[in-house]
């Protein structure tokens, strides 16, 4: 019902970005090298702390329409889709903006196993102001999303791939993930969202930022 509601009643409108995710790849696999198996960065963990950092450049985006008046949230939620048996469930990581990524990463395997065994908490899912729905895992090369009302955006995120790009003049092998942000037209606009999506590659192409950050 909330997802025709929102595909009928929200002007969406989409940005695609195409991100170099070389960098993010190689720096994942160093630090993962010296991590627990249960410790290890999910690429997803890096999405999601770009994703907060991001937001807070733009909170248009981090926001919501309450009748005429566009509402900027102070805090940075950021909720994730899970697929559960029967359906998805979306989980949050909490000012994602200020959180390290290792806390982000240990809280979403957290939630994300609770959800799957049937036992989420009200936290868990409650309370997110941008959602992000990532298919990669699934070997999706592109997709869009419809829009969580009441929140302005969500993002779409597919599979990091090898493919030919071209470099200095010369076709070389790259790694490229698109990623689609859908976003709300009466609270944002495409300059805006655009703006945004560059600022979100800059924090996966740059990934140290994101250790520091």
């Amino acid at each position: 019902k909330r997802m025709v509601e929102s595909r009928t009643t929200i002007p969406h409108f989409y940005v695609t970005h195409a991100v170099d995710m070389g960098p993010l790849l190689a720096l994942r696999k160093q630090v993962n090298g010296l991590l627990d198996e249960s410790q290890k960065l999910s690429v997803n963990d890096f999405v999601v702390k770009a994703v907060g950092l991001a937001l807070a450049a733009y909170p248009n985006l981090n926001a919501s329409l309450d009748g005429d008046a566009i509402v900027r949230h102070a805090a940075i939620n950021v909720g994730v889709a899970v697929a559960v048996e029967g359906g998805l469930l979306t989980v949050v990581s909490r000012d994602t903006d200020t959180t390290a990524l290792r806390t982000i990463a240990e809280s979403m395997k957290a939630m994300v196993d609770r959800a799957r065994e049937g036992k989420v908490k009200p936290d868990d899912i409650e309370g997110s102001t941008f959602s992000i729905s990532n298919l990669g895992m699934y070997d999706v090369e592109h997709f869009i999303a419809i829009i969580n009302p009441p929140e302005a955006a969500i993002l779409a995120v597919g599979s990091a791939r090898e493919v030919p790009v071209v470099k200095d003049g010369q076709v070389t092998a790259g790694l490229r993930m698109k990623a689609t942000l859908s976003a709300d037209h009466r609270v944002t606009d495409g300059a805006e969202a655009a703006q945004f999506m560059q600022a979100l590659a800059d924090y996966l192409e740059q990934p140290l930022r994101l250790l520091v950050e």
